[in-house]
């Protein structure tokens, strides 16, 4: 039997967020949050800061609540996440292939990925530019993690997610 944490970022919290969906999209996305942590590679760009996820947010159908699943035909929403990091220089392809790649590995062809990437002045601009296609959608959408709300990811987890 699970103990009840108080971490914040606990699979049961994550999910409670979501908790509109079915327990499999749940799952879904909590793992792809989880993926989107452990394997940002900060690495691949010189910046003069290290790199920081700020915000993971669902956006899209599912945050919206009208996502659709047809198992004839195959169709379904696809998840769309928007991530913002601390530099402009993190929103690079080459920080984000490997963790795409472990998406793709881990759901294979059960669900379709989008990701959008944003530095934190990305979103200071569309808010001073009163920017309503980004400024709606985060508004609309669900915040899955918060770098400062929410607890790090405890080594164990990143292992666990690397295994």
């Amino acid at each position: 039997m699970a103990t009840p944490t108080n971490d914040v970022y606990a699979r049961e919290v994550v999910m409670a967020r979501v908790g509109h969906l079915i327990r499999r999209k749940q799952r879904e996305i909590e793992t792809i949050t989880r993926i989107l942590r452990c394997f940002f590679d900060r690495t691949q760009v010189q910046a003069p800061e290290p790199g920081q996820i700020k915000r993971i947010i669902l956006i899209g159908p599912y945050a919206r609540r009208c996502w659709y699943e047809d198992r004839r035909t195959i169709d379904f929403s696809d998840y769309e996440f928007w991530i913002v990091v601390n530099h402009p220089l993190f929103t690079d392809e080459r920080c984000w292939q490997r963790a795409r790649d472990v998406i793709r590995r881990e759901l294979g062809d059960r669900c379709a990925v989008d990701l959008e990437l944003y530095s934190k002045s990305d979103i200071r601009i569309a808010k001073a530019e009163c920017d309503s296609f980004i400024l709606d959608r985060i508004e609309a959408g669900i915040t899955l993690y918060r770098a400062s709300r929410d607890a790090p990811l405890h080594e164990c987890e990143r292992r666990e997610a690397r295994s």
